[in-house]
């Protein structure tokens, strides 16, 4: 029979390897997104008008910027603040909450880039998909608002309910198995129902996603079985553009059912076994997604390559001049 355990405490060296994982983790996060960020708010400032790619871009590196902290926040408390025998304290679960509201924009964000790639990348034959790629293209600020007021909204909703009910600990006994013991508190539970609700919540953008990464996928295929027909060159912008797309589509796919994974692996481990180790290995598993598909992002974007390039050419030709400046007799007198 399976047995429930609680691994509670952990030992000083896997504490401070996980924090040094969560340092690194959030030091590339920040560095990767934090560079989308940059880049398109320099633009702003500059008083170029951003596309609506770059826009989306910019609201996703915002997003990811805060999923970091909220994730090297909750990695802090399990090293330093939360002990798995007692019940959740009141920041790990105020932490939580607002990570479920950050992933669920996340999600949102990544549906709109898939739906803008559509719009831009295939030719529709049908008028009423005409018109709704059309739409698409012409709204995609007014849907991004709409997923900033949503989130804002949802998080304040959140945050009253969590602490209007703090002053509930009633604590419900259950036994399983006639020999394990589970102490269960009423915010614990308040908490599992608002992780199912914002997965359950995810399911409508998560399938818009599939489908327009679904037609893109059919349309390169299309547009490839065109190309061997007409045509011999297959140095193609509209192929090259679809196959960037895909790349970055398929990626976030990749990484979103992973960190979908981890965090479904979770629940149980916090809320049933109190499995501390387990929870640290979903909580880098998470931490490092949104890395990950930034870097993506990077490298199929051809204005975030350039930027790369630029920055890369500076900082070369500052370690060459300052070389240079420690290799020239006059400055070592």
């Amino acid at each position: 029979m399976l047995t429930l355990t609680s691994t509670s405490t952990v030992s000083y060296e896997v504490k401070s390897t996980f924090l040094f994982i969560s340092v690194l983790e959030f030091a590339v996060g920040f560095l990767t997104n934090g560079f989308i960020f940059l880049v398109n708010f320099w633009d702003i400032v500059k008083r170029q008008p951003l596309n609506n790619c770059d826009r989306v871009l910019l609201c996703l590196s915002i997003n990811r910027l805060l999923l970091h902290g909220l994730l090297f926040l909750s990695a802090l408390q399990l090293t330093h603040f939360q002990k798995m025998k007692e019940p959740l304290n009141r920041n790990y679960q105020a932490i939580t909450m607002l990570w479920m509201i950050a992933n669920q924009a996340n999600l949102w964000l990544a549906t709109c880039l898939s739906l803008l790639y559509c719009s831009k990348l295939i030719r529709f034959s049908h008028t009423f998909l005409i018109c709704l790629a059309r739409w698409v293209s012409r709204k995609i600020s007014q849907m991004l608002l709409g997923i900033i007021f949503c989130s804002c909204i949802c998080t304040i909703i959140c945050v009253s309910d969590f602490f209007s009910r703090l002053h509930f600990t009633v604590t419900t006994v259950l036994f399983v198995n006639n020999n394990t013991r589970l102490n269960w508190q009423i915010t614990d539970l308040n908490l599992f129902y608002s992780f199912l609700f914002c997965y359950l919540w995810s399911v409508p953008p998560f399938l818009l996603f599939l489908v327009s990464s679904w037609m893109l996928t059919v349309s390169l295929g299309r547009h490839m079985r065109t190309m061997k027909v007409h045509t011999r060159d297959s140095r193609d912008p509209s192929l090259e553009a679809h196959i960037k797309a895909l790349k970055s589509l398929v990626s976030f796919f990749c990484f979103f059912v992973l960190s979908f994974c981890a965090a479904l692996i979770s629940m149980p481990l916090l809320f049933l076994w109190r499995n501390k180790i387990g929870m640290m290995v979903c909580v880098g598993i998470m931490a490092a997604c949104p890395s990950g598909h930034a870097a993506i992002l990077i490298s199929s974007n051809a204005k975030l390559r350039r930027a790369v390039t630029t920055v890369l050419l500076w900082a070369q030709s500052s370690l060459k001049v300052r070389a240079d400046h420690k290799a020239d007799p006059r400055t070592l007198c």
